[in-house]
């Protein structure tokens, strides 16, 4: 074993999965990857955003297949050991497993970084295979070449993070065509590639000119069922976890509605659910619902995608944080290809990148979780124009509803329309709601905001539950276009919305605080908003 060829690092990392508490068993993926490694040069590239599960699928893989140590005590009890072909296919061939986006911390140059990969994969190559003769500046494709002309060995390629070399500082953008050259040498039509299976992010660059990797079959979340199952986890192996969570916990304190508001959202290309998995782990391990995933890249990550044409795209985001889902085609773009400029370009890069789901045709903010970035970012970049400066007038909107300063609500809501934002035409309600998201924005540190919640015996507009101080006071507000906020409140108190704050009977309340009726209304005529607060 070396350190690419049948590597046993990966039996430890496989088996670091399996004992933990939280592991979902997704073995039978190799069940689909047996026929293609038996007919010889089939390429698969799978693409999914970050904390999908690729890199424990690419371990799993490597640690069945890979020669020269024996996993079956490892896979006993999974799965995939009462499928026909287990036998035939554990631990009976050559793997060949990179991962790219590892580098020295000294590498400052894609030659050094490079030259480091095929040295080391040389070096494997020529220790497993003493008996053949290589030369001594030949290249790592012709030492395969020469291995598969001696023994008629072929090899599964495992390469994890393939698309790593794009985001690394160093890498130039000739550089990167040299890369995808080099990919293509190793493995395009190659006799000794018995499967290619690759990961990464970024859809393969084979929009490119030269067309360096289109020997591969693309299956990304958002075009391609197949795969889709062993990816992300899905409703029924939440509720599995979620079972295991509760007799684990002597206090839980994570319910299973929340697990679905903060990590669920995203679809499949069969329109399947699929939860974030990192975050479903990170919350039952800790006890705690939490910005686990996109913790480990900051909300200005989100902008770097949008800053390129924010005149394009702040109105719908704006309608996004509303819960909306914008109509637009999404499309899959070129690895090489990072100049975004358009609504469809911008949109289609933060689905790949799961910062937004994809559904219908439309986008939106699939949970929770990435709603928290959404609206900080809203909050606190100025670029974004009239959407930032609503937001900041949040926090005072808030305040004078709390205290019933219906003049001041007013007042923000006028200079809202002052702005002359484009979502204030007042077309549809989704846009009024747009709006009262903005100027509410700040409210969701300390309430969890609902839109069209079930409530008495109808269906409320907006409704504020308190998060962390069940004193606080509960808010429901109702819009109305052409009426009067009375009318507003009216509607609040003949539908008894305020019954939503009840507890069951015999029950005390769960929320102890004033409930608050707000009705807020705006005249076409007179372009004109009035507000009204009253304590039921």
């Amino acid at each position: 074993m070396g350190f690419y060829l049948n590597n046993i690092a990966l039996y430890s990392l496989y088996e670091s999965e399996t004992v933990k508490p939280y592991f979902v068993d997704k073995t039978m993926l190799l069940k689909e990857l047996f026929p293609l490694v038996k007919e010889g040069k089939n390429y698969l590239c799978i693409t999914r955003p970050r904390r999908f599960g690729k890199t424990v699928m690419a371990n799993m893989i490597g640690a069945f297949f890979a020669k020269d140590f024996d996993s079956s005590s490892l896979f006993k009890g999974l799965k995939i050991a009462d499928i026909a072909g287990y036998r035939e296919n554990r631990n009976q061939h050559n793997v060949i497993y990179i991962d790219f986006s590892r580098y020295d911390d000294s590498c400052s140059s894609y030659q050094a970084y490079i030259s480091n990969i095929k040295e080391l994969l040389r070096e494997d190559l020529h220790l497993a295979y003493p008996q053949c003769r290589f030369r001594e500046k030949g290249s790592v494709s012709e030492d395969f070449v020469r291995i598969h002309q001696m023994t008629r060995e072929r090899f599964v390629f495992v390469l994890d993070e393939w698309d790593a070399i794009f985001h690394m500082p160093f890498v130039t953008e000739e550089e990167q065509k040299s890369y995808l050259l080099f990919l293509k040498d190793l493995l395009k039509d190659q006799p000794y590639v018995s499967l290619a299976y690759m990961t990464g992010i970024l859809p393969i660059a084979k929009y490119s000119s030269s067309s360096e990797l289109n020997m591969f079959l693309e299956y990304s979340m958002v075009t391609q069922e197949r795969f889709s199952d062993y990816f992300g986890f899905t409703d029924s192996e939440v509720d599995e976890l979620y079972s295991r969570y509760e007799s684990l916990q002597v206090l839980p304190a994570v319910s299973r509605e929340e697990l679905r508001v903060w990590y669920d959202g995203y679809h499949t290309a069969s329109g399947e659910r699929v939860y974030n998995p990192r975050s479903v782990v990170a919350a039952l391990s800790n006890n705690r619902i939490a910005n686990y995933w996109t913790s480990s890249g900051p909300y200005d990550e989100i902008f770097y995608y949008i800053k390129r044409n924010v005149a394009e795209v702040r109105n719908e985001l704006a309608l996004m944080v509303a819960g909306e889902a914008i109509p637009v085609k999404v499309q899959e773009y070129a690895a090489t290809s990072m100049s975004l400029q358009t609504k469809e370009e911008i949109f289609s890069a933060m689905v790949v990148y799961g910062f937004l789901s994809y559904e219908d045709r439309s986008v939106s903010i699939p949970n929770r979780e990435l709603l928290e970035r959404f609206e900080d970012m809203l909050k606190k970049e100025k670029d974004l124009g009239y959407v930032n400066r609503l937001a900041k007038e949040s926090e005072r909107m808030l305040k004078a509803t709390v205290e019933g300063d219906t003049a001041t609500m007013a007042e923000i809501l006028e200079y809202a329309h002052d702005t002359e934002a484009p979502i204030l035409r007042y077309n549809s309600e989704a846009e009024l709601s747009a709006l009262i998201n903005l100027v509410y924005l700040s409210a969701r540190d300390f309430y969890d905001i609902q839109r069209e919640d079930k409530a008495g015996t109808g269906f409320v507009d907006f409704i504020f539950y308190p998060k962390y101080n069940r004193s606080a006071d509960c808010i429901i507000l109702e819009l109305k276009v052409g009426h009067t906020p009375e009318k507003a409140i009216g509607q609040i108190k003949q539908k008894r919305y305020q019954l939503r704050f009840a507890g069951k009977i015999g029950e005390r309340p769960y929320y102890t605080g004033r409930i608050l009726a707000v009705g807020i209304s705006y005249d076409k005529e007179s372009k004109k908003h009035s507000c009204k607060v009253e304590v039921l």
